[in-house]
């Protein structure tokens, strides 16, 4: 088969040979596959994940010097059956895989190990236990999208926001977008985009944001409280004055305590700020947040800095941040991704902004690093597009 390898940071369409499914696997034949993000990354600077991944107890995860075909994000359909591969997955059946595969003995990240070939290619490997059909003829290219959206829904989850907080996302990405995309989907009343590109925030436009911004003029924190009504705490003598003149006021009370904890119960007692949403991963974007971000802000970082980076802790502390890091999703999360998608619940379709044969992988590669035009590009094995036309 066809398939797109990684080695030395170069790729290149080579021939390999066609997977086997071991006891309880899948082959599929792959119909669409997305180019992630941490692909991008990985293949630039696969050896600063491999020494994080090693600290973990992780020797497998693919290197420079080694070739792997990427891939974790993708759609096919059934071709081959291995012993006990589960019910309700014959051979034709279209299926969304969690990318994690057995193999030596052990349990793989598909698409990220030389061990566990990915989804740049005519044919991968999937676990039955983690394959799940795709219901309702939801299209390859919407299909395709779930790895990713499930990546958003588990950080919008991680979050805890409800519909009335503002959701600030820094990075308008293929990560950033689909957690607009999700937050749009889960009824929250007002979304800020912020992102340095205009292709990216015209893309957040239709993914749902309702303020959009481009940082190098606007704050988005300052944008999400007037769209919202709020007024944030974002200074020091702002809280402490806040502290002296609300007892002032209580103390005048009988009772005073009593309406203190009621306040307190209802979450009306402190200050809030907005939840953040951290797509972005560059050094110095955690610590640009804890700075700028108001006081009692709620920060989730999702992008992955690939470096070494440095932060102020007494600033998260002075201004009592809560600061939380999302990996991945739960299988039920993508199972449950899938069924959103497929029921017209969740809306990920302005992220594909282009498809490419085998052949165009490394030319899109080199476009999304660009990341002015294009958002989510997916990889059709059938197709001999080798350009992405401009946007």
């Amino acid at each position: 088969m066809r398939a797109v390898s990684c080695s030395h940071s170069s790729l290149s369409v080579v021939e390999r040979p066609d997977p086997r499914p071991g006891k309880g696997q899948l082959v599929v034949q792959v119909l669409r596959a997305g180019i992630c993000g941490s692909d991008i990354h990985a293949r630039d600077h696969a050896d600063d994940l491999d020494a994080v991944m090693a600290e973990l107890g992780y020797a497998d995860f693919m290197r420079s010097d080694n070739e792997v075909v990427m891939g974790h994000e993708f759609c096919g359909v059934v071709v081959e059956r291995g012993p006990k591969a589960g019910r309700g997955l014959a051979v034709g059946t279209p299926v969304v895989s969690f990318p994690l595969v057995r193999a030596n003995g052990t349990v793989h990240l598909t698409g990220l190990s030389p061990l566990a070939p990915g989804a740049y290619a005519e044919r991968v490997l999937a676990e039955g236990s983690m394959t799940f059909p795709v219901p309702n003829g939801l299209d390859p290219s919407v299909a395709a999208l779930t790895e990713p959206m499930a990546v958003a829904g588990h950080a919008v989850n991680r979050s805890g926001i409800g519909r009335r907080d503002v959701a600030v996302v820094l990075g308008c990405g293929p990560i950033g977008l689909a957690v607009i995309c999700t937050l749009k989907a889960q009824g929250v009343r007002t979304i800020v985009a912020s992102d340095l590109s205009e292709g990216r925030r015209e893309l957040a436009r239709q993914c749902g944001a309702d303020v959009v911004v481009d940082p190098r003029e606007d704050s988005p924190y300052d944008a999400g409280a007037e769209h919202a009504g709020r007024r944030y705490l974002s200074t020091a003598p702002g809280l402490l004055e806040l502290a002296v003149g609300s007892m002032e006021k209580l103390r005048l009370l009988p009772g005073w305590t009593h309406v203190y904890r009621a306040a307190d119960r209802a979450g009306a007692a402190a200050p809030t700020g907005p939840v953040v949403f951290e797509c972005v991963g560059n050094p110095g974007m955690i610590e640009g947040v804890l700075t700028d971000a108001p006081l009692a802000s709620r920060v989730v970082v999702v992008g992955v800095c690939m470096g070494l980076d440095r932060i102020r802790p007494a600033m998260a502390v002075n201004k009592e941040i809560d600061l939380r890091f999302v990996l991945g999703y739960t299988p039920l999360e993508l199972h449950d991704t899938l069924q959103r998608l497929a029921e017209g619940k969740l809306d990920a379709s302005p992220l594909v902004t282009g498809t490419v044969g085998l052949d165009g992988v490394e030319q899109a590669f080199d476009v999304l690093g660009r990341a002015e035009q294009h958002a989510k590009v997916l990889v059709d094995p059938a197709s001999d597009v080798v350009e992405l036309a401009p946007r």
